[in-house]
């Protein structure tokens, strides 16, 4: 059954500094693929108006607003009638405009946490940038980029009627190995934050140091000037054309998860999707439920300090990092593209639907 669907997200048209434009791109693609009408909302604020790699996405409709005024004069009647209307994290003023879609909305409301973890710990702090408690039990489906235990705690604690796991995903036509020869030993790419600075100097500065002769990049905005990079490479922004000659381009790849996503677990970031399609062996951070995306040691390797890194990086045959690699790859590409999202989106979907139809008709009697 097509859905007309309207998403309101921070960004499909400016991957500069985020993370969600590049899962938006994808998850639009294949819903209109399958015969959905999406239309996207995005607020136009100046740095994604400065930074923009895709200002007309060629999937479903995009739409620029310039603030909720104009949100309400314009798309008032879009939300209303929609099947379903998403609203994703960090969407500014995101609780006004929380409010209006759950009263204004005839269809299903859904709320895309892509930051869940964050999300929850900024609520434990008072802070309501972009959702509030009182929303959640408003919308009907709370769809989380983490899964695990945290959707039992935002059914049980916050109230929500349904959470369910939507991570995020690659699209195997922009991720995939091509046969270059390596420019670097160990790379990593992600925008500068405070909690995920010690790996990065632990995981990557600090063997630099340790291993001169070896190759080390690190690719993302927004690093502070003080940082001692030794004799890491820096790329200051890669727009998503470029990430797969990126990926490809390395012998590994670092993935850092923050701190609240440690805490939370079962929280897979998109980079490391990407990784993984491009079939580059991935040396990662722990967390809970990673085993449950990856095995360790066959499709993923783990490390704890710079000593492991090295250990990985100049220890292991290449024909058995090439073996974890391209095991990775296999994984994500029979659970993990942005295909199995559509699927899995609209079956929670589906599910919503028949329990709201189950709950009117108990109250009728």
């Amino acid at each position: 059954m097509s859905m007309t669907i309207t998403i309101l997200g921070l960004s499909i048209t400016s991957s500069w500094g985020n993370g969600h434009a590049t899962t938006y791109r994808a998850l639009v693609r294949e819903l209109t693929k399958r015969g959905h009408d999406v239309l996207f909302l995005e607020r136009d604020v100046p740095w994604y108006a400065a930074n923009r790699d895709m200002p007309e996405p060629p999937w479903g409709r995009t739409k620029l607003y310039k603030d909720f005024d104009d949100l309400l004069e314009r798309f008032t009647g879009a939300v209303r009638d929609s099947d379903l209307v998403i609203v994703g994290s960090y969407v500014p003023e995101g609780v006004a405009v929380g409010r209006w879609v759950t009263q204004t909305a005839q269809g299903l409301t859904a709320f895309y946490d892509i930051d869940t973890p964050v999300t929850l710990a900024k609520l434990a702090r008072g802070d309501q940038e972009y959702l509030s408690r009182d929303l959640i039990p408003a919308y009907g489906l709370y769809l989380s980029f983490t899964g695990g235990p945290t959707l039992d705690k935002l059914e049980q604690d916050f109230g929500s009627p349904m959470a369910r796991p939507l991570y995020c995903s690659v699209d195997p036509r922009l991720y995939y190995p091509e046969p270059v020869a390596p420019r670097w030993d160990l790379g990593y790419m992600g925008t500068w934050s405070k909690d995920r600075q010690p790996k990065v100097e632990e995981f990557l500065i600090k063997p630099s140091r340790d291993w001169p002769e070896g190759r080390i990049v690190v690719a993302g905005p927004q690093y502070p000037p003080q940082v001692d990079w030794a004799g890491v490479e820096r790329i200051e922004h890669l727009p998503p054309y470029a990430h797969r000659d990126f990926y490809c381009s390395q012998r590994a790849t670092i993935n850092i998860t923050r701190e609240d996503m440690v805490a939370a677990g079962f929280s897979p970031s998109v980079r490391l999707f990407e990784a993984a399609a491009c079939a580059t062996p991935i040396i990662s951070d722990w967390w809970d439920g990673l085993d449950r995306f990856f095995e360790p040691e066959r499709e993923i390797l783990i490390a704890e300090t710079a000593e492991d890194v090295l250990r990985a990086l100049r220890d292991t045959p290449p024909e058995q990092l090439a073996r974890i690699g391209k095991a990775a790859r296999e994984r994500v590409m029979a659970n993990h593209t942005a295909a199995h999202r559509a699927l899995e989106l609209e079956a929670h979907v589906a599910e919503a639907l028949a329990r709201r139809k189950a709950t009117e008709e108990t109250a009728s009697v």
